[in-house]
């Protein structure tokens, strides 16, 4: 039998497709994202503290807050306020660094959940969550909202725009209802919008900080 020879300067073109290709596979391949995720990351940790101490410094905090405020402070949680103090600084501890640092991360945890996790926009996953029906074509459901439990926004206050993902289903979801628990997989997108969400009692319009293009919806297993 004959040999085809292959010119040399051919197989660093081939290694670079074959990289193309299961790096092309790689980029697709859906992430599986839990709910917490969908929160940017802390910048900053808080100092470990034992749950005395951190009881200790809120203690601190509340009754310096209601002082700050005008409120009126008893003798009792003033003394409580000082013994507080005096303990965490008998454990080396800074309490002015402390509640600075206890300020800024309680800033920053309000802040954070409305924000949306700007490292996932773009990225093809896979998450769970519960359908609230939005657009129907026939019986079936072609746009919702997923939420992360049962019965969110219907007769609770509505969860952080950024745990509340707006869905358009690349096929109609069949035999769906505000009680079905499913897995969504699709291109997920980092946005803020409001959605119009029928009740029973009337309509809502629903803060909302994703959207995701599903190419599949899939009754919920673990």
């Amino acid at each position: 039998m004959k040999k085809i020879k292959v010119p040399f300067a051919v197989f660093p073109l081939l290694a670079c497709l074959l990289c193309a290709a299961a790096g092309t596979h790689a980029v697709d391949e859906p992430r599986e994202i839990m709910w917490k995720d969908l929160v940017p990351p802390v910048a900053k940790t808080f100092p470990k503290l034992t749950r005395q101490q951190a009881l200790q410094l809120t203690d601190i905090a509340d009754v310096r807050e209601r002082k700050a405020r005008g409120d009126k402070v008893n003798a009792v949680e003033l003394e409580d306020e000082r013994g507080a103090v005096r303990k965490l600084e008998e454990a080396g501890l800074d309490v002015e660094a402390l509640l600075a640092l206890r300020k800024e991360y309680m800033d920053g945890s309000k802040q954070r959940a409305q924000s949306v996790n700007a490292s996932l926009d773009g990225q093809t996953v896979r998450m769970p969550g519960y359908i609230l029906p939005l657009e129907f074509s026939g019986k079936e459901v072609t746009e919702f909202l997923l939420v992360p439990y049962v019965g969110a926004c219907i007769h609770t206050p509505p969860p952080p725009a950024n745990q509340i993902v707006h869905v358009k289903a690349d096929k109609p979801v069949a035999n769906v209802t505000v009680f079905s628990a499913v897995w969504v997989t699709g291109r997920l997108t980092a946005v803020s919008m409001k959605k119009s969400l029928n009740l029973v009692d009337g309509a809502a319009d629903i803060s909302v900080g994703y959207s995701l293009q599903a190419n599949a919806v899939e009754i919920y297993k673990q």
